[in-house]
């Protein structure tokens, strides 16, 4: 059909002539005309009757029509067949013509009457082939049959790509009646579909020839507005026997039922995919808003647009089985861990900044979820629902701007105790919440509350060894005549457990002083608990004044007695009169001499095996201090890596305390900077002493903001000249606000202050 066709054509318009290529159905037939005058001989003959009978019309002008076409045995029924049509009547059907070959054909007439202008009568026959019309119309038959049964939905558009034909399965399938679809185009007609990407194949398909085969489409028809539907369509160009093309040819098959399961089995997959994703990502560390964003970045954005972690604040304190608000009567206080958004969006502001403290009442839906202990799930939110669930109604007008249409919220259970919420919403994503999907965040809430739970128990039990750690560890060790003396202690990241490291600085009869440094195998409080042991054990047999090796032979004796304990320790003593210091190690690895005249080196001292090992002897070596030497006693934390040779990291220890002098405190600073590993995976213990000229006592102090040293040559008992601006006061205990007070980890850099005092590298990540 063309913009011509007569049943497009407006209100006292005629259509314009339209030539039509050779081919056609007429063509395919081979229709003849033939005209009989009154005395029944031929008057017109057709280039078709030439072809379909032999004669040309000089041979069958002007014969009598029976002689020449009939056999003699019809001749008589044909006369009086012709004598009938000569008055007025019409026949139709089969009648066997003879050829010029002489074979007999069978050929189906139309045969009428005609008048000239004389009212003369003329007999027309119209003459085609039986077998050719008879293959003609059952080919036709079963084509609309065909089309008409068919329970697969088809079209056939026209060069216009408008509806020429609409079978009942598709009327069924559109919910349209054939009249709604006739005449229109695809955009008119079925507005409800992606009508570009239908568009676009049909014009594709009509020009290339080129079939489309089983595209899929999804919409709401006008007979099934509320449901999604799918069907595969395949495009493919008609044309006739001539090969001129006709239109386009569209089959529809609904497949909502297979795409539906289509949907549901990847939508399973995905989900799968998600719960092992989960297992992969969540709980990679025991930092408890780590944790709470890898949850958070889980979800988002395959279940949720924007997702909010929170945990009741009750549970950070030292209780190991808070299981929710403490008055059950007023608003329940929660913390909030971790905020996400699937896309730049002003609904992030919305849920609580993480850090921060809020307390909700016993309306609000994640005070229900956490009172009741099920997921909440509100498919299609409202005003009413949004103000329950924003922080305040500035948030839910920044949630309603932002699209927010549906939430889930699911309760963090562990170990049989909710703990805390996982809030979700979806914005953008046009599809609500459904069951499923309260399932599968409610599995994922399960899976990341055991490592919530985890965090926060790792978290209050590192609280509890670094106190304990912190009171066994020296405040501030005493000044010793000719030494000065600077020290670090740094535990190891939030993220890993406090170990068993510690120092001392012990002192002697006779003016002189021992340098201890150990380090507990193991971690936690078991750890901290043996370090205190160990060291009230070495402080006890100090006042023996033994030998460095016999020192350590009843250090030894104590830990085997300790329950599966092990330490390293080096155990030295120096006598300022002499200036000779003697050395013993147990397992540790080996000090380092730093000379007067800046060249560092190991000091070669026999390793020893690990404290608690038994009944192995320990060798002591005896080297001499000049005044300016220094001597640096370190635990493995400061130089071992996951991915460095240890001797690698040795070497880089000594380069780095060669060279310029620097002051204790700034050498204490440079190798913790410089050489600890950055994952803090392990404790440091670090003691540096240097020899001042007999006589002098010089002793680093513990400062808010720096420490002095004593200068070479002062006198007597005379303290430490202090900068300007610190104080001579101080203490090993870790001020307010540093990594492990209060309830969050530190955050990345920081330090506690003070040059001299027990230090804590912070944790998180």
């Amino acid at each position: 059909m063309s913009q011509t066709d007569p049943r497009r054509a407006g209100v006292g318009q005629s259509p314009a002539p339209e030539p039509s290529a050779p081919g056609g159905l007429l063509d395919a037939l081979g229709v003849a005309a033939v005209v009989l005058n009154a005395k029944g001989r031929i008057a017109l003959w057709s280039p078709s009757a030439e072809e379909l009978f032999g004669y040309t019309a000089e041979e069958a002008l002007g014969r009598p029509g029976a002689a020449l076409l009939v056999d003699p045995q019809h001749a008589r029924l044909v006369k009086d067949l012709f004598g009938q049509v000569l008055e007025g009547a019409s026949w139709a059907g089969g009648f066997p013509v003879r050829m010029k070959d002489g074979s007999s054909r069978l050929v189906e007439f139309r045969n009428m009457r005609m008048l000239d202008e004389k009212k003369n009568a003329y007999a027309l026959g119209i003459a085609t082939d039986q077998a050719t019309l008879r293959t003609v119309e059952t080919d036709l038959a079963l084509s609309m049959r065909l089309i008409s049964q068919s329970p697969i939905g088809l079209a056939v558009l026209d060069h216009d790509l408008r509806y020429v034909l609409v079978n009942p399965a598709l009327e069924r399938i559109n919910g349209m009646s054939t009249s709604d679809h006739l005449g229109k185009k695809v955009s008119e007609a079925l507005p409800f579909l992606d009508v570009e990407a239908v568009e676009s194949a049909t014009h594709q398909v009509l020009t290339t020839g080129s079939p489309l085969l089983d595209q899929y489409a999804v919409g709401r028809t006008p007979g099934d507005p509320g449901r999604d539907r799918a069907w595969s369509v395949s495009y493919y160009r008609l044309e006739d026997t001539g090969g001129h093309v006709l239109g386009v040819a569209i089959s529809v098959v609904d497949v909502t039922e297979r795409h539906s399961a289509t949907t549901e089995m990847i939508r399973a997959r995905k989900r799968l995919a998600l719960i092992a994703d989960a297992g992969v990502r969540i709980g990679t560390t025991l930092d408890l808003r780590h944790t709470a964003r890898e949850l958070a970045e889980v979800v988002v954005p395959d279940l949720a647009d924007l997702a909010a972690v929170d945990i009741l604040d009750s549970i950070l304190g030292d209780r190991q089985n808070a299981s929710g608000p403490t008055d059950s009567s007023g608003p329940a206080v929660f913390r909030a861990l971790a905020v996400k958004a699937a896309y730049r969006t002003e609904a992030s502001r919305a849920p609580d900044p993480a850090g921060d403290v809020a307390q909700y009442a016993r309306d609000r839906l994640i005070t229900q979820v956490v009172d009741s202990g099920e997921p909440i799930l509100v498919p299609h939110v409202d005003e009413d629902t949004l103000r329950r669930v924003a922080r305040d109604d500035d948030s839910a007008v920044l949630l309603a701007r932002a699209g927010a249409h549906s939430y889930l919220g699911v309760p963090l259970i562990a170990r049989g105790n909710v703990i805390g919420t996982l809030s979700l919403i979806r914005a953008r994503t046009p599809a609500p919440f459904n069951e499923d999907d309260q399932l599968l965040a409610w599995e994922l809430a399960a899976r990341a509350a055991i490592s919530i739970d985890n965090a926060r128990l790792y978290r209050s039990e590192r609280r509890t060894a670094l106190a304990l750690q912190r009171s066994l560890l020296p405040q501030r060790p005493p000044r010793q005549p000719g030494l000065a003396v600077a020290y670090r202690y740094q535990p190891a990241g939030s993220t890993h457990e406090v170990g068993g490291d510690w120092f001392d600085v012990l002192p002697l009869t006779g003016d002189k002083t021992a340098l201890v440094v150990g380090d507990v195998m193991g971690s936690g409080i078991s750890a901290a608990a043996t370090m205190g042991q160990l060291r009230t054990a070495t402080r006890t047999l100090t006042r023996l004044d033994l030998e460095p090796a016999a020192l350590l032979r009843h250090l030894d004796d104590v830990t085997t007695g300790l329950d599966q304990a092990f330490a390293t320790c080096v155990y030295s003593s120096f006598d300022p009169a002499t200036g000779r210091c003697r050395i013993s190690t147990a397992g540790h690895l080996p000090p380092v001499l730093v000379r007067p005249d800046g060249t560092a080196e190991l000091i070669d001292v026999p390793t020893g095996v690990p404290l608690g090992v038994g009944e192995v002897p320990f060798e002591t070596v005896d080297l001499e201090l000049p005044p300016g030497s220094r001597l640096v006693l370190y635990t493995d934390g400061l130089v071992e890596t996951r991915d460095e040779p240890i001797d690698a990291r040795l070497t880089a220890l000594v380069r780095m305390l060669s060279g310029p002098r620097r002051s204790l405190e700034r050498t204490c600073d440079l190798l913790l900077h410089s050489l600890r590993d950055p994952d803090g995976h392990d404790d440091v213990a670090l003691l540096v002493a240097e020899v001042r000229p007999e006589g002098t006592v010089a002793h680093t102090a513990a400062t808010a903001g720096g420490t002095a040293e004593a200068p070479p040559g002062a006198t007597g008992t005379g303290t430490a000249e202090a900068p300007p601006g610190t104080a001579e006061t101080g203490t090993a205990e870790a001020p307010p606000g540093t990594a492990e007070t209060g309830t969050a980890e530190a955050p990345p850099g920081t330090r506690e202050p003070g040059p001299g005092t027990v230090h804590e590298e912070p944790g998180g990540r």
